[in-house]
């Protein structure tokens, strides 16, 4: 076949529900998508019909690009940009070769011009809706290129009526906030420069038509742990195309001679059910990232931070331990404050050994007194920061990321190691692999509290430091998994500024935000769930107020909340009283009898933290069993509550036909789907759990 003057394809990938079909043009100068939808339903975009000579457009400017260089799209927005050492830009594909198959596709393009080949990956993992793209980029010519944008794919969504984006905002302490932009015409674009996913928004972005906001949804995110972009583009011809990929932040990127560059996994999602099903799809996506450690129990834990913060003692924490254990906690994990010099914030990070002022029996012996309690043992560190006040400074100043001639930036008194030296990454390594070879730990919580600010390392010349520092991240994170199988791993970064879809197949929870306020705790895990798994979202049970809504709410809200995901609890239960030991003991067993359903259940999220009913309602593999867990977020000093009319929580997913029991009340499936399963509230009940029966 000619490369120019005959078309290949088209190809289809075919997912659980959905299809997307992709085709070279017989020009041979791009791959476009031809559908992407249901089964046998082509709801995908199509070129706009700019035939003869068109002002002021490109034929490339008005077709749906699977993946777009300057050259192909030069005024509309392109995936990738080259340049020559001479500043030349403007790549032009031809189409070199495809193979593939139903669950996965390769297609090569090469620039004749610079040497540049990009062979585009297709993937649809089984079981699921989500399509996985992509890109690697050889340089085959004499030269070095300079890669200026370096993204990983564009999707072509059809808008015909202009698009509503939904995105995830935040900052420290209130990460995940769920909200939407209305976009006839432009660019709308969310991101980070920090070296991490950041706090200010999460790698994620759903588009809907304007018209239709309950129906067709599209997703995307980015399996990437660094620094990112993604940028919507509502376009003339009824499409709205969004781009994703890496932020090259620090300049553009060397590519040698002979070297190939790999590009993260950008992931697009369909689904016809708004929102809420897009939630679903990816939800199931994210599970099988999991693999066979989606089958691991995910314990309840008590964590010590707010109960003595830097404070660590031995007597102390075997005493929040005894405690813990009577109410049926089963993993226990230290905080930070265990090692030497670790005394506040100034100093310590670093010098990862075992402070023998706090633990004078040593921390062997410790370790064995919490697992005597019946136990699991867990442990904070935070592997990839060094306090200038520390033994490990001292000694390897050179191994922090700096700019030379300029003076450091200080972030919460700590400065970044520069992971991407192997140096670094041997002695982070070491560190882990020597705790958790030393003592006997089942539970890792990896922290991470700031952003990378000097984009230099001296003397080494031109470097990629982001994908440095995030490769050598999943390394290390692989050798653990490998050489310690049974420890779970908790991702942290001062809250949730490290949750992408790299670190939901990496580790086993994610940690969304350090405020624990319970108001404020609904909102972020609502959002939080858009994106992500139950199975992911660690919770903790506080005595915390709200920052942004301090209102007060009860311990059963609380436990309810936490429930949602991961259950654990970080209050100072040395000040709980009997009666709130009883009452946190009957939760946590609660939890336990509902937790498969919670983690591996089908999630429909019903209201909202901003709507008088607010409720997440799991539903069992096998369908038998629901539970519901629903919160008051309104005012609880009786404006606006009727005893006398109940909220109705309207449940999806159920057999019409089917009988549901909750203790002596019964209810068809019908019903709690178009009336609602009622819930009453008053200032003593603001917090629901209901376990449902399909007789």
């Amino acid at each position: 076949m000619s490369q120019t003057d005959a078309p290949a394809g088209p190809w289809t990938l075919r997912g659980a529900h959905t299809e997307y079909t992709v085709a070279v043009p017989g020009h041979g100068r791009w791959l476009e998508l031809t559908a992407w939808g249901p089964h046998g339903v082509s709801t995908g975009p199509s070129p706009v019909a700019y035939a003869g000579p068109t002002p002021y457009f490109t034929a490339g400017d008005a077709a749906p690009v699977e993946y777009a260089t300057d050259g192909l799209r030069p005024f509309a927005g392109a995936d990738l940009v080259l340049e020559t050492a001479g500043g030349d830009r403007g790549v032009q594909w031809r189409f070199v070769e495809a193979d593939g198959d139903d669950a996965a596709l390769r297609v090569v393009f090469a620039d004749e011009a610079t040497g540049a080949r990009a062979t585009l990956h297709y993937r649809i993992p089984a079981g699921t809706d989500v399509v996985e793209r992509w890109v690697e980029l050889a340089n085959t010519g004499d030269a070095a290129l300079r890669v200026v944008r370096a993204g990983s794919a564009g999707f072509s969504v059809p808008t015909p009526h202009g698009a509503r984006l939904s995105y995830l905002w935040g900052q420290w302490a209130q990460e995940f906030q769920l909200d939407h932009v209305e976009l006839t015409r432009g660019r709308f674009s969310v991101g980070s420069a920090q070296g991490v996913p950041g706090h200010a928004f999460a790698p994620w972005l759903a588009v809907r038509d304007r018209a239709g906001a309950d129906g067709p949804t599209w997703g995307t995110a980015l399996t990437w742990t660094g620094s990112w972009e993604i940028a919507a583009d509502v376009e003339n011809g009824g499409l709205t195309r969004v781009r994703v990929g890496r932020l090259l932040a620090d300049g553009p990127l060397e590519l040698p001679a002979g070297e190939t560059l790999v590009l993260p996994v950008a992931a697009g999602a369909y689904s016809d059910d708004g929102l809420d099903g897009l939630a679903r799809v990816w939800h199931r996506y994210q599970r099988q990232l999991a693999g066979d450690r989606l089958e691991r129990v995910r314990p309840v834990l008590y964590n010590s931070w707010e109960a003595t913060y830097f404070d660590v003692r031995a007597d102390s924490q075997l005493e929040l331990a005894r405690v813990a254990a009577e109410l049926g906690v089963e993993t226990f994990v230290v905080d930070d404050g265990w090692f030497v010099g670790r005394d506040d914030d100034r100093g310590g990070l670093g010098d990862w050994t075992p402070d023998p002022a706090k633990f004078p029996d040593g921390f062997g012996a410790f370790v064995d007194e919490v697992r005597a309690l019946g136990l699991n043992f867990g442990l904070w560190v935070e592997p990839e920061c060094v306090s200038p006040r520390s033994r490990l400074y001292a000694e390897h100043p050179d191994w922090v990321y700096s700019v030379h001639g300029r003076p450091l930036t200080p972030i919460r008194n700590q400065y970044l190691l520069d992971l991407g030296r192997p140096e670094v990454a041997e002695f982070v390594h070491g560190t882990l692999d020597g705790l958790l070879s030393t003592y006997d730990i089942g539970y890792l919580k990896w922290d991470f509290n700031r952003p990378r600010t000097e984009p230099g390392r001296p003397g080494s010349g031109p470097v990629d430091l982001d994908g440095g520092h995030v490769a050598n991240l999943y390394r290390i994170l692989a050798a653990l998994r490998r050489d310690h199988p049974g420890v779970l791993i908790e991702a942290c970064a001062g809250g949730g500024a490290r949750a992408d879809l790299a670190m939901a197949a990496r580790t086993d929870v994610i940690w969304p935000s350090d405020n624990t306020g319970p108001l404020d705790r609904l909102a972020i895990q609502y959002g939080f769930l858009h994106a992500n798994a139950p199975h992911l979202m660690s919770s903790w049970v506080t005595d915390a107020p709200g920052i942004f809504d301090p209102r007060p709410r009860s311990l059963a809200f609380r436990f309810v909340l936490a429930m949602a995901g991961v259950l654990g609890i970080g209050a100072d239960l040395r000040h709980w009283g009997p009666a709130q030991r009883a009452e946190a003991a009957e939760w946590i067993a609660r939890y336990k009898r509902i937790r498969h359903v919670v983690t591996r259940g089908e999630v429909h999220l019903v209201g909202g933290p901003d709507q008088d009913r607010c409720a997440v309602q799991y539903t069992g593999v096998d369908g038998r069993e629901i539970v519901v867990l629903a919160w008051h977020p309104g005012r609880l000093d009786g404006a606006g509550l009727l005893p006398s009319r109940p909220v109705r929580l309207p449940l999806r997913g159920l057999a019409p036909e089917g009988t549901y029991r909750h203790g002596e009340q019964v209810y068809s499936g019908a019903h709690l789907t178009s009336v609602g399963l009622p819930v009453r509230w008053s200032a003593e009940h603001d917090a629901e759990l209901i376990v449902l029966t399909r007789d």
